[in-house]
């Protein structure tokens, strides 16, 4: 049995999870002067605590040399969680695949994410009206944009203003320089008439506050950077805000079910499980705000059934689980001859791309909706484990300058002096695209199974539609165009109808948004225009559940903005005494 311990003290706020939207909730409403306290399910995380600290050491100095067997990024990146986590399972319904990516850190994701910090587009709000699929947001970019324009002050991003109308620009600082590699890439999207720009990336390349250095492009973003360089949650925004006074931080708190009155409905507080204590606590709260990632909420809406909300919390309209969509995704890699034999500099950069391509095509001549956009790499980057496994995708040979071929790798001096001769010479591309939101992709509560602390777990039910499937050959026809523009070899082989075209499995873009849905009819929805419930007045859900649909981007700073922006309506609410 659990053992039951109340908390005496009454918060205004009570937060759940610590990641994107949970850290700006924290942060803003701290900094308001309301009394939060903070529940992650994770442990403690502060990159610039030399406890923590994995940036600027070797492979070889991870017991198992960097190889991602605890972690699904390697030993020394960032990720405490994974696709899967041991006595926290998920289940599947009707032999579908949904694979389900959890963070167990102060910050969450965002501590090992890629950065890539897009806004969405005023045709990213109203993709019903332009295309006659899913469903227009209640807000347009209008209402997002001066939200946007804060987040960029206060965090930081870097990119060039290029006037594109639904890749709207930013409040940028100076990007970084192409690397060689991404000078090609440019050259090719050229003669490809495919758009190559700067990236944009929450790395900071000027200063723009005391607290926190510049980038000085070690490129290891994803073990979360200890100068507090690049945006993580944890350094950026939760650190701070326990520094108020106004936030409880509570760590390995797992919520098991939001609290509410039997009479009004309002929730009341927050019950969570100590995962290292196996005891069972309760936060009481004026207002609760979810935050623990699409799927997390929904599971936490869902198991908090009472008899006045007997299909779970905010979901008399039963759409909370549904609509689950994460981004589609396909990938190429490339080699290309006229890079090999490289003089060795210091070419690390910024972690992460230094150049991308946004979407540039009218899907009125498509044979698919909605768009993708291209995420490169390559480059003369830290060497690991795996490193010049291109040789093997050339079939043992491979072109030379000179227009002749060249046996590779071998055994000792001949496979060592091939991995120096490749050393830099590859390309990869990744699309990432914009799923259509559909009814019969959901979460829902397995009635079979728990997990090790008791409480119902989740069950998905996904499938690929024609849509994201025809996006994907889309994709690499456009990858084939590209390594064709650059004078590269593409290695391994295109893929085909008879693997829906390479694409990423449901789940592995770790995007998932849309299973808390916001809109005007409460019929239809579970949130209105400010992320607050329908059906409880004092729940916000500030994760990407909120989403209506996904966009061809990034989702984190969509979610930043919509979480300050729910926050700006918790502090009127309460001013105007209605919480």
């Amino acid at each position: 049995m659990f053992q039951i311990k109340e908390q005496p003290a009454v918060f205004d706020v009570c937060i759940i999870g610590s990641g994107a939207g949970g850290g700006m909730a924290a942060y803003q409403l701290a900094k308001a002067g309301a009394k939060v306290a903070l529940l992650e399910a994770g442990g403690y995380f502060d990159p610039a605590d030399p406890k923590y600290i994995t940036q600027l050491k070797w492979p070889w100095e991870s017991p198992r040399r960097g190889a991602s067997t605890t972690r699904p990024f390697g030993d020394f990146d960032a990720a405490w969680g994974g696709w899967e986590l041991e006595g926290e399972p998920y289940t599947h319904k009707n032999g579908t695949k949904f694979d389900w990516f959890r963070s167990r850190m102060l910050g969450g994701r965002t501590n090992h994410w890629g950065r890539i910090s897009l806004r969405f587009g005023p045709n990213d709000f109203k993709r019903h009206s332009i295309d006659g699929l899913g469903d227009d947001w209640p807000i347009g970019y209008d209402d997002v944009k001066p939200y946007y324009d804060q987040v960029d002050k206060l965090i930081g991003v870097f990119g060039t203003v290029e006037n594109i109308h639904n890749e709207p620009d930013g409040i940028f600082l100076p990007p970084p320089p192409p690397r060689l590699h991404e000078h090609f890439l440019k050259k090719a999207g050229k003669a490809a008439n495919i758009p190559v720009i700067p990236s944009r990336l929450s790395i900071l390349t000027k200063p723009i506050n005391d607290q926190r250095g510049v980038c000085f492009y070690c490129s290891q973003c994803g073990r979360s950077c200890q100068a507090y360089a690049d945006f993580s949650s944890s350094s950026v925004l939760v650190i701070p805000a326990v520094k108020t006074g106004n936030v409880t931080l509570i760590n390995n708190a797992m919520a098991r079910e939001i609290l509410t009155d039997p009479n009004s409905g309002l929730a009341t507080g927050v019950s969570y499980v100590d995962r290292e204590k196996l005891t069972e606590h309760t936060i009481k709260a004026k207002v609760v705000v979810l935050a623990a990632s699409a799927g997390e909420s929904a599971r936490l809406l869902l198991n908090s059934k009472s008899s006045r909300h007997e299909g779970g919390l905010a979901n008399s309209s039963g759409v909370v689980g549904k609509y689950l969509h994460d981004s589609t995704g396909a990938s190429r890699s490339a080699f290309l001859p006229h890079l090999m034999d490289r003089k060795r500099y210091n070419e690390d950069g910024v972690g992460g791309m230094h150049v991308y391509t946004p979407w540039w095509l009218d899907n009125k001549k498509l044979d698919f909706p909605r768009g993708y956009h291209i995420e490169y790499g390559g480059g003369m980057g830290m060497p690991s484990y795996g490193f010049g496994s291109g040789i093997e995708g050339l079939n043992g040979k491979y072109p030379t300058a000179n227009g002749t071929t060249k046996q590779a790798g071998g055994y000792g001096a001949s496979l060592k002096e091939d991995y120096r001769r490749f050393y830099g010479a590859y390309v990869g591309m990744a699309g990432r695209g914009e799923a259509v939101p559909n009814v019969n992709n959901y979460c829902e509560i397995d009635p079979n199974v728990v997990d090790k602390y008791g409480i119902p777990v989740l069950r998905f039910n996904y499938n690929w539609t024609d849509y994201e499937i025809k996006q994907a050959k889309h994709m690499h026809e456009t990858f084939e165009e590209m390594i064709h523009a650059l004078g590269g070899v593409a290695l391994g082989t295109k893929p085909g109808a008879d693997t829906n075209y390479g694409i990423a499995a449901p789940g592995r873009i770790i995007h998932e948004v849309g299973t808390v849905r916001m809109g005007d009819d409460k019929k239809s929805s579970a949130l209105n225009k400010f992320s607050q419930a329908h059906d409880a007045k004092n729940v916000y859900v500030v994760d990407g559940g909120s989403f209506v649909s996904q966009a061809d981007k990034n989702p984190t700073w969509t979610i930043l903005a919509l979480s300050w922006r729910a926050s700006d309506h918790i502090i009127e609410q309460i001013k105007q005494k209605n919480l």
